[in-house]
């Protein structure tokens, strides 16, 4: 005869794992939400002529106007984005594939979370240091649920 699980054991050995699930949609949410922050500074926020910059925008873009400064630091936060997302996912789907037990795991992904949020508009303001002082918190975050892991 097989032994049965306690309903309640399984249901949370189910939960613990599954806590991680909203943090991922939502650092996957800043991800696509900062996809479209460099051609919106494109086509929208770079000076004179946003009506000829927008038929530019909805059309081949065969000739794109040029990125402003502070686009083109949107776009290096987009490459940084590129950079930490991969490993952000891989750590989660480790907890969520091992359930972890405690919630070091959930914790350091709200701080992942809220330094990416934070990390686009400090990149694009160009304040000396606060860029760098953002991604070490954000690295935080993952050095938390690397922690976690073991």
């Amino acid at each position: 005869m097989e032994a049965i699980a306690a309903p309640h054991d399984s249901i949370y050995q189910g939960r613990r794992g599954e806590r991680l699930i909203p943090w991922i949609l939502a650092v996957l949410g800043v991800f696509v939400l900062q996809t479209l922050i460099p051609p919106i500074v494109r086509y929208l926020f770079a000076g004179p002529g946003t009506g000829a910059r927008l038929r530019i925008a909805l059309g081949a873009r065969d000739e794109q106007p040029p990125l402003s400064e502070v686009g083109r630091r949107a776009e290096r936060a987009l490459d940084n984005m590129h950079e930490a997302l991969p490993v952000f996912l891989t750590l989660a789907v480790l907890h969520l594939v091992q359930r972890t037990p405690g919630d070091l795991p959930n914790a350091g992904a709200a701080v992942f979370l809220v330094a990416r949020v934070i990390y686009l508009p400090a990149y694009m303001s160009g304040i000396t240091g606060l860029r760098s002082a953002v991604w070490v918190v954000s690295w935080v975050g993952l050095i938390m649920m690397i922690a976690a892991l073991f």
